[in-house]
């Protein structure tokens, strides 16, 4: 009906968007918090990141890292809020440098984008099929395949993913503070019964430059994963001119602080001088471990349960990321253009969302034949290469960020337009490099494995047929190439033809 009144030339309603249009101001700073947020999944950072962090690389400073990063992608934050109050697409990253540094390195970062999105989505199948197939079984003594479990969660997903957004942000909302009370009170817990007290050795110079700095950087940034999708939600948003800004900041802040301060506790509930230690010998176990050391073994058990709606809310939240990449893309004409179509009532993209369910299930169905743990494949490779083609992404959007208001200042300050976008672009490509360099760290690998340059390599391939793709386009198909990165507006009236 929606189709046949703006064919007629009819007004539509509101709440029923255009065949290429998601749903209008239905969320609002809150709920954006709230996807950002869940997709860094604090109990998922707390029980594995962590622990990981310290074991992998000795260094007992980890809350500062995350001090650090706070800072540097808070710097990031300021370009990239500015870039939001006049370019809202749900494309975010590729309509970002489409429009910063041209319509070619638009299409390539797309395919960037793509990867990287997809990967951390599929991977976490990975980790969530690992650890619910491990609670059915502790809890109900009946053995479930994980990869039995993980479907299952696909199938959920995908329903969720096919309804409206605000229904997928109140399903965030509860997630997303049970896993951060869980964490909360493990926290409290651990300063209460620290066995030298709540001592700030963790925060100096010397706990900062013992270890290996440069992976403890690459761990800690991989906890950040997802602060940038607050811009994907630009179209549906309320006011896009300031929410996808605030949303930005404000998720930044809570993930920098609250993050560095279950470190910091955990740090100190093991004891500063041996939490290196504490976590080599348990590994993702010594949440719980010390959870249960200080409130009993109830806390193992229940911290078990949240992890697994932990990794649930984080799927959710970059399928939702996923899928809105597909619609943007195929609206614009860049991938297949059923991509680009809203649903008539829920205002969702959900052949976007369907083509990532098909995906994901995929994934998951060829590691199940593989047989390997899925925590140390499918996770492992999969979340790592996610992590790193984002943090690519952001070294060029932050050189788009100058590059756009290079050329019109559109009243920005210097500060958020320049300033800022440089010093966090130079942090960032400091950080790509450590990444690279220290691989092997977060693939847990020998120095000499193939995986430590084979899955790096395929970020910079997924660029370069992007790039070869947008010049293709730019040649053979003009139309398209006028509409890289423009959004509703351009693409609506060319599709709509």
């Amino acid at each position: 009906m929606a189709d046949e009144a703006i064919a007629a030339g009819r007004s539509v309603p509101a709440t029923t968007p255009a065949k290429h249009e998601l749903s209008r101001r239905r969320i609002g700073v809150v709920h954006i918090v709230f996807f950002v947020v869940a997709a860094s999944s604090p109990l998922t950072v707390a029980a594995g990141g962590l622990p990981l962090s310290y074991a992998t690389t000795g260094v007992v400073g980890i809350p500062v890292i995350y001090l650090i990063l706070a800072t540097v992608l808070a710097l990031f934050s300021a370009g990239y809020a500015a870039m939001s109050r006049h370019i809202s697409n749900a494309g975010a990253f590729y309509a970002y440098v489409a429009q910063g540094l041209g319509r070619i390195p638009g299409v390539g970062a797309s395919f960037v984008a793509i990867m990287a999105y997809n990967a951390m989505q599929t991977g976490l199948y990975g980790l969530f099929g690992f650890a619910a197939a491990g609670v059915i079984t502790a809890e109900l003594g009946v053995d479930v395949p994980w990869w039995a479990v993980s479907l299952a969660a696909i199938l959920l997903i995908a329903f969720l993913g096919y309804r409206r957004i605000d229904l997928n942000a109140r399903v965030l909302a509860v997630l997303l503070i049970c896993e951060s009370i869980i964490v909360l009170v493990f926290d409290v817990s651990q300063i209460a019964s620290a066995p030298a007290g709540p001592t700030m050795d963790a925060l100096s110079w010397s706990a900062l430059t013992t270890g290996a700095v440069g992976a403890g950087f690459c761990w800690v940034m991989a906890s950040f994963m997802g602060f940038e999708s607050g811009a994907i939600y630009s179209e549906e948003c309320r006011d896009p001119r300031r929410t996808v800004g605030r949303a930005t900041y404000i998720a930044v802040g809570v993930i920098g602080v609250f993050y560095a301060f279950t470190a910091w506790a955990m740090g100190i509930g093991a004891g500063v001088d041996r939490v290196v230690d504490q976590a080599g010998e348990h590994g993702p176990d010594l949440l719980f471990v010390l959870g249960s050391g200080t409130m009993g073994p109830t806390f193992g058990r229940i911290g078990a349960i949240f992890l697994v709606t932990a990794v649930f809310a984080a799927l959710l939240s970059f399928h939702n990321a996923v899928a809105r990449y597909f619609f943007s893309l195929g609206r614009e004409g860049v991938l297949p253009r059923k991509l680009g179509r809203a649903h008539p009532r829920h205002g969702s993209p959900h052949v976007g969302s369907a083509t990532q369910t098909v995906i994901a299930a995929a994934v998951v169905l060829v590691f199940a034949v593989i047989g390997d743990d899925p925590t140390e494949t499918l996770f492992n490779w999969f979340t790592n290469l996610g992590a790193l083609g984002v943090i690519l992404l952001l070294v060029i959007t932050s050189i788009s960020v100058v590059g756009f208001f290079s050329r019109d200042p559109r009243g920005e300050d210097h500060w958020s337009r320049m300033v800022a976008p440089a010093l966090a672009g130079a942090a960032l490509t400091v950080i790509l490099v450590l990444a690279i360099i220290n691989f092997h760290a977060l693939l847990g690998t020998p120095p000499d494995s193939v995986l430590n340059w084979l899955i790096p390599s395929l970020v910079v391939i997924a660029g370069i047929i992007g790039l070869g793709y947008g010049r293709w386009i730019k040649a053979n198909r003009p139309g398209t190439y006028a509409r890289i990165g423009q959004g509703a507006g351009a693409a609506q009236e060319a599709l709509d033809r």
